[in-house]
């Protein structure tokens, strides 16, 4: 079975042009289910054939799953994984038939993501100090998250080449490397200007087509840099639930939607493939009417 596997993330790479991060939970969730299959069999789990699985086994390996009292996001996580596998086995025709189309996954509860009010996004992003270089680096980081909607890893892969201030555009590399071009408000200009002339300089010697945020020594910021910077601004205003620099682009398609934007137009600016996944940001925004409306209405 593992050949098969090695084959999967060979394909995920090549052909669908899938994260590292991505490639790492396939592979060690299917990992997971040979380690399963070994002992069930009661064989190597190199000499497991995937001929000999069937949705018998695969809801026995759903119920040790649920057994063990993993989270239900977890698990359907862990399905999602088998599922891609073995439409990929049985697209190379090493199967005849899918055993999981004879299995469901239990359904996960979608939560609404939460999100700043306006005045909350406004205190975040004009926390840093921008007396110093590493201030002015923060505040564009800050401006640009709010103002582009990006997400972490788009922020950290963006190089000095990738804006144009005149036109106001920043050019994003998106999941499955799909490129797309995003407008990059005012305030996020002058933010990120301010930084390109007083900030970067100091912070590190780079080039055009460099990283455009820098860290002390001039490298790259990596993305767990950028959630401690947004967690250090956090608390410095007081913000009074869990947040990620993801809570950014929550509020940025919120926001959008509550000024009037179309769903689809905020679909683009996100880099969403399908309209159901920026969908649960219309739940949000009638969810923040209906708290206005019970609030204020003397009839509510």
């Amino acid at each position: 079975m593992y050949i098969w596997l090695d084959n999967f993330i060979i394909y995920l790479k090549v052909e669908k042009n899938a994260s590292p991060r991505t490639m790492d939970s396939y592979q060690t969730d299917i990992w997971q289910f040979i380690d399963f299959l070994a002992e069930e069999f009661k064989m190597p789990g190199e000499q497991v054939s995937p001929q000999q699985v069937d949705h018998l086994v695969i809801r026995k390996h759903l119920a040790l799953l649920q057994r063990s009292g993993l989270k239900r996001t977890t698990i359907a996580r862990k399905m999602a994984s088998l599922r891609a596998f073995f439409r990929y086995l049985s697209r190379e025709a090493i199967i005849t038939a899918n055993p999981l189309t004879h299995v469901s996954t239990p359904k996960v509860e979608k939560r609404l993501p939460e999100v700043l009010s306006q005045d909350g996004a406004w205190a975040l992003v004009q926390a840093p100090d921008t007396a110093a270089p590493a201030g002015l680096r923060d505040r564009a980081i800050l401006e640009v998250l709010y103002s582009c909607g990006l997400r972490v890893s788009e922020l950290v892969g963006l190089d000095t080449g990738d804006i144009d201030l005149s036109l106001g555009y920043v050019r994003v590399m998106g999941k499955g490397s799909k490129e797309r071009v995003v407008p990059i408000g005012s305030y996020a200009i002058t933010a990120l200007e301010r930084y390109l002339a007083n900030g970067r300089p100091f912070l590190g010697k780079g080039d055009p087509g460099k990283p455009l945020f820098l860290n002390k020594d001039g490298g790259r910021l990596t993305a767990r840099s950028i959630r401690n910077i947004v967690d250090k601004y956090v608390e410095q205003v007081s913000i009074q639930f869990k947040m990620s620099p993801h809570t950014l682009r929550h509020s940025f398609a919120t926001h959008l939607l509550d000024g009037g934007a179309d769903l689809r137009s905020v679909q683009e600016l996100l880099g969403h493939v399908k309209m159901s996944t920026t969908q649960i940001y219309t739940h949000v925004s009638k969810e923040r009417l209906l708290q206005v409306y019970e609030k204020t209405h003397p009839r509510a």
